[in-house]
């Protein structure tokens, strides 16, 4: 049937298939798993899901189903996940779903866990092409057509897919191949699937049967077409170190244009959610794992790494720093060489400037740490919380060991080791005393030395 009449927006429903194996990433980690800007290449396929607002999200799982799952469930709680228990190709993979889809009036899409760089302009222009078509397939000008499957086409009506392997020379010749991706009524698709034999060489059941099945009904169908980039799928180790190239040079060029500064842009690691504010200025060699933000006028110096972690305007982190999940960095602080900080609050125009450890801390507005500070944070079971006030002086090679605070403007000399709260406006010394032993010295080295020298001896 024509859906051109209509009227109203229908629900969709998104399969991500994630059952294959990947044998020749050569690797005990499920395909689905192995990382793309710092991500699982599943998450890449849950978040084009989730630029459709679906209905439903079904994940397809297979090989190491346990394991994928709960990735799923991690990163996307609302997905359903449903077993392909023995992999019989993309149309029985895609059927696994049925149960699922049995009273769902709405249209489904299938996505790969393993294609990872199509984009929402794409999807958005496959549902368009929904209105008009029963199957919307996806399709692309391929540079060197060689194994991909091509689309038969007459106009803009889909014939058929041909297999390379099955094309003959005339189908060969034709450039316009097939992604795997595919779109139409849920009924009308799982009704067409139950139609699909295995009579192949694999002898599988392939989603690729289903334009040819419509097209005998008198059912429509069409191919839009996009980059081939966007086609990208991972099978190799090679083919997702080119993804990572091509992932990092799109984000570069993406910040860049929205007003982020880099000098050297082909040093920066991205992660698939960055976010950086206009104007931040990124220094050369620096990383950012999942889950950062920063914001507009920060300056992260060079050879720091963050992961997990917000930035404030203003604030300038490193160089050599790492920012570990849950830190927050307020507006103008400073968190400088080696230092690292994690499940920290670090206050307005606060500074952290070398050498030092804040974790399970809190430091108020205009606080000083010294060199060589130190929230021991750990007692071998469970973390402790370290409070520091607003304009607190924490002297060089401080231990604070937590749980302790430190009340406004209180002061701790250095090389103390504090272990009981200090009041605002005190200062603490928590040193050992000292003692000075006469020409000691001299002594003790000149022992050793004969020490060594009888050993070689």
């Amino acid at each position: 049937m024509d859906n051109s009449d209509r009227g109203e927006e229908r629900p969709i429903a998104v399969v991500v298939l994630a059952a294959g194996q990947g044998t020749r990433m050569n690797s005990d980690l499920p395909k689905p798993l192995h990382k793309l800007g710092g991500v699982p290449l599943i998450a890449h396929a849950l978040a084009a899901a989730g630029s459709l607002s679906p209905a439903r999200i079904i994940v397809v799982t297979g090989h190491e189903a346990d394991t994928v799952e709960k990735t799923v469930t991690d990163l996307a709680p609302w997905a359903e996940c449903v077993r392909q228990e023995e992999q019989l190709g993309t149309g029985h993979a895609v059927l696994q779903a049925a149960p699922l889809l049995a009273d769902f009036a709405g249209d489904v899409i299938v996505l790969y866990a393993d294609t990872p760089f199509i984009s929402e302009e794409t999807l958005a222009a496959m549902q368009a092409a929904r209105a008009h078509h029963d199957i919307v397939v996806l399709g692309f000008e391929a540079a060197d057509p060689g194994r991909y499957g091509r689309l038969i086409m007459d106009g803009d009506k889909l014939l058929r897919i041909v297999e390379a392997k099955d094309a003959t020379e005339a189908e060969r010749a034709v450039t316009i191949c097939n992604s795997g991706l595919m779109a139409g009524d849920a009924a009308t698709m799982l009704r067409l699937l139950g139609a699909v034999g295995n009579h192949n060489a694999a002898g599988e059941y392939y989603l690729t049967d289903l334009p040819a099945l419509a097209m005998a009904e008198g059912l429509s169908a069409t191919a839009i077409l996009c980059p081939e980039a966007e086609t990208l799928g991972i099978n190799s180790r090679s083919e997702l170190a080119q993804a990572e190239i091509a992932f990092q040079a799109a984000r570069r060029a993406a910040m860049l244009d929205d007003g982020v500064a880099m000098q050297a842009p082909e040093t920066v690691i991205f992660a698939q959610d960055t976010w950086v504010g206009r104007d931040a200025e990124i220094e050369p060699h620096v990383v950012f794992g999942p889950g950062v933000t920063v914001e507009s006028g920060a300056r992260i110096r060079a050879f720091s790494h963050l992961e997990g972690c917000h930035v404030s305007a203003g604030a300038v982190i490193g160089p050599y720093a790492r920012l570990r999940p849950g830190a927050e960095i307020g507006n103008d602080a400073r968190i400088g060489n080696f230092v690292e900080v994690k499940e920290a609050q670090i206050g307005e125009g606060a500074k952290v400037n070398h050498l030092s450890y804040i974790g399970d801390a809190e430091i108020g507005d205009g606080s000083n740490i010294g060199a060589g500070t130190i929230t021991c944070n750990y007692d071998g079971v469970m973390k402790h919380r370290t409070m520091i006030g607003r304009d607190v002086f924490v002297g060089s090679n401080t231990m604070l060991v937590a749980p302790v605070s430190l009340g406004d403007r209180a002061m701790t000399a250095s090389g103390s080791v504090i272990t009981e709260d200090v009041a605002p406006g005190a200062l603490a010394l928590g040193r050992a005393k000292q003692v000075n032993k006469p020409g000691l010295a001299i002594r003790l080295m000149e022992r050793l030395r004969a020490i060594k020298a009888g050993r070689k001896g």
